[in-house]
């Protein structure tokens, strides 16, 4: 219940911010332009507080917080006096209502430059990619990766964290095959293609970079169990934190992945499992759980480890000075809003499965961790939906900000607007196919608890 109430509020919080930081680009950008802005509301439904300026805004924060809006006065919705004609804003040229419609999108690109800006200035505990070791038969095997050696750059492009090792293998989803420079535990340079004809990964239950292969140095998880998930098979064995698996089905356990793999193995089959739990061993009956994923059925425990620390030689912090900071900010942004148009691209082809769809449980569970690990962490997950959110209004469905922006560049190109008919057939379609989407991010999520 805990856990639940802390990724509200998290949720809460970040959606709050995020939402008032697009509504506040509109309303901006909205009067500056002459237009008369009567309400500015984050979240929907019944206000539970509100406040009206002295500029004549009414200032809401309503009940549901996903989501907010700008209300201008608009002769198209109401009887407008004529003395505040010239501030409606259907009265607005083309390029003011193009300008006031882009600017909430471009409000949370600024702000994910902003987030990057300052978790840059903090500081990012990172780790640098050197690869412990290399799953045999995998793709980095077949191109050559060894133990020891530190991943310099991906596709020309250069690598400082695992972090960046996660973000460049996301961007090759789909690809053939990828090109990696690696530095040798001797100091010597060398290129490596690694094909990834075959390579593919569940986003569920893996990450892309031990679906490649390679195993990061970094905390080394340990058989001293660190979490055990109410409700989950292992808390339904009597397993408690702090316990230590020794052996399961007779076979001495010598690492986690030993353990990992066995349980995946092993959905739904009885499992005899021998733990030291203060210094007495005791027998348990573990029985996996099913989950299925895009192309087997696996056995899940809700177990966590306990890990040890990173060794010193792999530790750094990543920290820029202001105007660096800046550049890397923009830089980071800019390079998300790439990828997340090239996977929108790569969902709509088939390259990436619906299932990797997430809704506002997602989110939320995504919120709360991040919070949880710090501010640095908690700035980097409101920049990456900042820029998801800044994206998905651009999209040319017309109950989004792209959809109005789609239409009036219409009426630019052919100096007359878009007849009422078919803006109305546009809302209709367009709101249909956000419900859609909306369900299956939604189906997506609950499917994933």
């Amino acid at each position: 219940m805990t856990e639940i109430l802390w990724n509200l509020g998290a949720f809460i919080i970040a959606l709050g911010i995020l939402v008032a930081v697009h509504e506040y680009g509109h309303f901006w950008v909205a009067r500056r332009n002459g237009v008369r802005v009567e309400r500015f509301s984050i979240g929907f439904g019944k206000p539970i507080w509100r406040k009206t300026g002295r500029d004549g805004t009414e200032y809401v924060v309503a009940m549901i917080p996903l989501g907010g809006y700008v209300k201008m006065l608009d002769g198209r919705v109401d009887e407008v006096p004529p003395e505040l004609a010239e501030q409606a804003f259907d009265n607005k040229s083309v390029w003011a209502r193009m300008a006031i419609v882009v600017a909430g999108p471009m409000a949370n690109f600024l702000f994910a430059v902003f987030a990057f800006w300052l978790m840059f200035l903090i500081g990012v505990p990172s780790v640098k990619p050197v690869v412990r070791d290399v799953a045999a038969e995998s793709p980095a095997a077949v191109a050559g990766v060894q133990p020891g050696m530190q991943i310099t750059a991906i596709d020309g492009n250069d690598i400082l964290t695992w972090e960046d090792v996660n973000f460049s293998l996301i961007g090759n989803i789909g690809a053939e095959q990828t090109t990696l420079v690696v530095q040798t535990e001797r100091g010597q340079q060398q290129q490596l293609t690694v094909p990834l004809a075959r390579w593919q990964f569940d986003p569920d239950s893996e990450s892309p970079i031990t679906a490649l292969g390679l195993v990061p140095e970094g905390p080394i998880p340990t058989l001293t169990l660190e979490e055990v998930i109410r409700g989950g098979a292992g808390a339904e064995a009597g397993l408690r934190p702090e316990d230590t698996l020794v052996s399961a089905n007779g076979q001495i356990l010598n690492d986690w992945a030993q353990f990992v793999t066995l349980v995946q193995s092993s959905p739904e089959q009885p499992m005899e499992l021998v733990v030291r739990r203060e210094g007495q061993s005791l027998d348990l009956m573990l029985t996996p759980a099913l989950l299925e994923t895009d192309d087997r059925a696996i056995g899940y425990v809700g177990l966590a480890p306990s890990v040890t620390p990173v060794d010193d030689r792999y530790r750094f912090e990543l920290t820029y000075g202001p105007l660096r900071a800046l550049w890397e900010g923009a830089e980071r942004t800019w390079e998300l809003t790439v990828l997340t148009f090239q996977m929108i691209g790569k969902l709509l082809t088939g390259i990436v499965s619906l299932d990797n769809l997430s809704g506002p449980i997602s989110i939320a569970k995504g919120a709360g961790a991040s919070a949880g690990f710090g501010l640095v962490y908690f700035l980097s997950f409101m920049a990456l939906v900042s820029v998801n959110l800044g994206i998905i209004n651009l999209l040319p469905l017309p109950v989004l900000d792209g959809g109005h922006l789609l239409f009036y560049t219409v009426e630019a190109i052919t100096g007359r607007p878009v007849p009422e008919r078919i803006q109305e057939l546009g809302y209709r379609i367009g709101a249909a196919l956000l419900i859609l989407l909306m369900g299956l991010a939604l189906f997506n999520d609950i499917g994933r608890l």
